[in-house]
């Protein structure tokens, strides 16, 4: 089977701005891939909003074409996988899988209310689930929304609607089967890590009823069937996308550590069979079959590309025109930038605290711009640092994806870890991991991976500097009420 090359898996990779699909063949090799993007709206500060019925359809349209390819080159489609964004949240009706509501982006914040009250639960939150509790996650988006909705609210109390993630909303609609997997589940607050089970105090405290969510089920499972035309693909992966890069990477084993920079950036480290808790960390499932759980321990970053996008507005400069990459590596700055556009994750997890802009040698724009890049570099250090306490000392080097990891970010990350960095040639590493595990499930075999580097950084900074950017990053941190 792993060697007839008529046969392809379909993997889906939906994420913060757009969706892609992709057909492998069983060589690990991509022989078709298509995109199509789709809107955020910000009706307020703090609000980020999708439209999960255009997300839909462009999975729908997607799914056409690549099965349109598979015909053309006298293929079959023997089995598809998702990876997906894991904060995005919506409710829909569970008879006509209608979206009820906008889909609440990761990025949104205006569960900030919810997150105040439950504050003296914190703890227990973060123990129970591995998360912190933050509005941009589950529980507290899901108390927001039907407080301040009572038409939804009289919904939610007939047992008429679902809550739950994009990806789970996306499975219903692709299967008619309303099932979210353990991965992403991980990012409700409402599920106990350690047995992978809604947890009844949970649910308590964020007021939500076990009948509104998707039923839990590993993420290498029976889906469903995706129906395009005459073709029925069977479903069989279902990942939160960061867990999906790790393995992309080949992050396999335990320790394995890997980062990826999208829209947002993401620090991954493979747990192993048993959840790491580390406060200002993320414990979550890495992915699971009927047999066994793996674990995740990360630390994302909400500012990466994103970071310029809301430069281009601050600054005036098109999209054209940013090249953030190409100005970061012309330019120097002992300036320091503390993105506030949403809110800092890890490790620090603050929504609300006073904008840093500041040290600038020069007017120029550019200045600026490298700072802002300088702070997805710092938020990895203190990420890493972190980390520590678990891995014991760094490996002596990590790779990296995504369309973020430039040339300038990953030598500045090196020069401040100590660590040398790689990028791989192949960029999407997401869906690859999604493809390993589908193969994985046929072979019970890891495919190999290629981990050919594109470009390879080595630390130049010295020690004297290294050091003085760190502390003008932390006295900035304390100036904006991030740190004491």
């Amino acid at each position: 089977m792993i060697s007839d090359p008529k046969q392809f898996t379909l993997v889906i990779d939906q994420g913060t701005s757009s969706t892609k699909v992709f057909l492998f063949n069983l060589s690990n090799q991509v022989v078709f891939k298509a995109r199509s993007k789709h809107a955020l709206h910000k009706p307020k500060p703090g609000y980020v909003e999708a439209d999960a019925s255009k997300i839909a359809d462009a999975c729908t349209m997607l799914i056409e074409k690549a099965c349109n390819c598979a015909s053309d080159l006298n293929g079959k489609i023997i089995s598809a996988g998702m990876a997906l964004q894991r904060s995005t949240f919506l409710f829909w009706d569970k008879r006509t899988i209608a979206p009820l509501t906008p889909a609440l982006s990761w990025q949104d914040g205006r569960a900030t209310d919810i997150v105040k009250e439950l504050s003296d639960q914190e703890n227990f939150i973060f123990q129970k689930t591995g998360a912190p509790l933050n509005a941009h996650f589950g529980g507290p988006k899901f108390a927001h929304m039907v407080r301040h909705d009572p038409e939804l609210a009289e919904k939610v109390k007939r047992g008429d609607v679902f809550y739950g993630t994009i990806s789970a909303y996306l499975v219903h609609y692709l299967t008619g089967h309303p099932y979210v997997d353990e991965s992403i589940a991980s990012r409700f607050t409402l599920m106990d890590l350690d047995t992978a089970k809604w947890d009844d105090h949970l649910l308590s405290l964020f007021n939500v009823p076990e009948d509104t969510l998707p039923n839990l089920v590993p993420s290498v499972y029976p889906f469903g069937f995706i129906k395009s035309g005459k073709n029925e693909i069977p479903l069989q992966v279902v990942i939160g996308d960061q867990q999906a890069a790790l393995l992309g990477q080949g992050g396999y084993v335990q320790n394995a550590i890997a980062m990826n920079f999208g829209t947002s950036g993401s620090i991954q480290i493979n747990a192993g069979e048993t959840p790491a808790h580390v406060n200002g960390l993320i414990s979550s499932v890495l992915f699971s079959d009927k047999k066994k759980r793996y674990y995740l321990l990360e630390g994302t970053i909400n500012a990466c590309n994103s970071i310029f996008y809301h430069l281009e507005d601050e600054l005036n400069i098109s999209h054209k025109n940013m090249l953030w990459h190409e100005r970061c590596a012309e330019t120097e700055t002992s300036g320091v930038y503390v993105p506030t556009a949403g809110g800092l994750a890890a490790p620090y997890w603050k929504d609300n605290y006073k904008p840093i802009s500041r040290g600038y040698h020069t007017d120029s724009d550019n200045e600026i711009i490298r700072a802002a890049m300088e702070s997805i570099g710092f938020l990895t250090f203190d990420i890493l640092e972190l980390a520590m306490s678990h891995l014991g000392k760094l490996p002596k080097h990590i790779f990296a994806s995504g369309g973020g990891g430039r040339p300038p970010l990953l030598q500045f990350i090196s020069d401040l870890t100590g660590v040398s960095v790689s990028h791989g040639a192949m960029k999407d590493r997401t869906a690859l991991g999604v493809h390993a595990l589908l193969i994985k499930n046929y072979t019970g075999e890891w495919p190999e991976t290629d981990l050919i580097s594109e470009h390879h950084f080595k630390p130049e900074m010295s020690e004297t500097k290294k050091f003085q950017k760190l502390k003008i990053w932390k006295n900035a941190l304390k100036d904006a009420g991030i740190i004491k």
